[in-house]
């Protein structure tokens, strides 16, 4: 498959599974008699709902309409019920059918982090922090933020938190109880990084290596969800300090667009804060038992 028709690929797949989630109940359409036999709205009742002709809009869907204006675009978003993560995921597919778009290459320069940025990871020793670009591969990290993301590590390959959850299942289950939310947030998070840089070979290959050895994730990826990296909470199942709930905030890096900075930001004070430190104090012990007796360590221990 070329460029062009990945392009009109992904306009189709994105359009088609969010027409299916509108039901003509939820669109405001008269009740139908006959038995319908697709999933949501057909073409047709878009089209009109949209104000457009049902010519256009097949156009439109299958990624051969020219240009659609502002206007058709907005109608449509308003139709399928699209968020502002998906209207603007929406606007980056259809303008990578352009030949301009298709002739931009990606940067590499956007894997590198820059000294500032480790300067200031490194300033945040009382903090867990990492750098993600938006594949999800962990480019840098402070020592708490190592510490935390410790299982991470442990499966072969590059260190990548999406091949991580999909292809050490169990111990990303172990790590993430709540792995079935955070996995779909990630492969929603994968597709928009896949609208932004449809010519990215390196994303390309890691979905094809997560498509082809798990399930789970093609499940979720064939649901054409998106969705940006924001603020939240994640839960781990951590083997030094057990079961704990972190707030974390996500600051995107200004000078490279699909650079992540994820900083755990437990309020002081908190059971969670304690929890911090007391990764912090055993990585500490942990640090300072390698350089003097290399072979040993100590136990974890657990919140009392």
């Amino acid at each position: 498959m070329d460029e062009k028709e990945a392009a009109r690929a992904a306009v189709r797949e994105f359009l088609t599974t969010r027409r299916a989630r509108v039901t003509p109940t939820d669109a405001g359409l008269p009740p139908q008699g006959v038995r319908r036999r697709v999933k949501g709205l057909r073409r047709e009742e878009v089209a009109l709902l949209a104000g457009v002709s049902p010519e256009y809009y097949v156009r439109l869907e299958r990624g051969q309409a020219t240009g659609p204006s502002a206007g058709v675009v907005d109608a449509v978003a308003g139709v399928l019920r699209l968020d502002d993560d998906e209207r603007a995921h929406l606007d980056r597919l259809l303008a990578a059918l352009t030949p301009a778009a298709r002739k931009r290459r990606r940067s590499t320069a956007k894997d590198l982090v820059t000294p500032g940025i480790r300067v200031l990871l490194d300033a945040m020793d009382h903090l867990p922090a990492v750098v993600f670009n938006g594949r999800f591969d962990i480019l840098a990290v402070n020592t708490l933020g190592r510490a935390l993301l410790a299982p991470v590590y442990d499966l072969p390959g590059r260190t990548n938190s999406a091949r991580f959850l999909f292809l050490d299942e169990p111990g990303a289950r172990d790590l993430f109880p709540e792995w079935d939310r955070i996995t779909a947030d990630t492969v929603a998070m994968l597709r928009i990084e896949a609208g932004r840089h449809p010519d990215d070979p390196d994303l390309t290959e890691l979905i094809g290596e997560l498509a082809t050895r798990s399930t789970e994730f093609r499940t979720r990826w064939a649901a054409n969800d998106v969705r940006t990296p924001r603020a939240g909470a994640k839960t781990f199942r951590h083997p030094i300090i057990g079961e704990v709930t972190l707030p974390y905030e996500t600051l995107r890096i200004d000078a490279v667009s699909s650079q992540v900075l994820s900083v755990y930001t437990p309020r002081p004070g908190t059971p969670e804060a304690d929890a911090i430190r007391l990764l912090a104090g055993w990585n500490a012990d942990n640090q300072r038992n390698d350089n003097a007796t290399p072979g040993t360590r100590p136990e974890p221990r657990g919140l009392t």
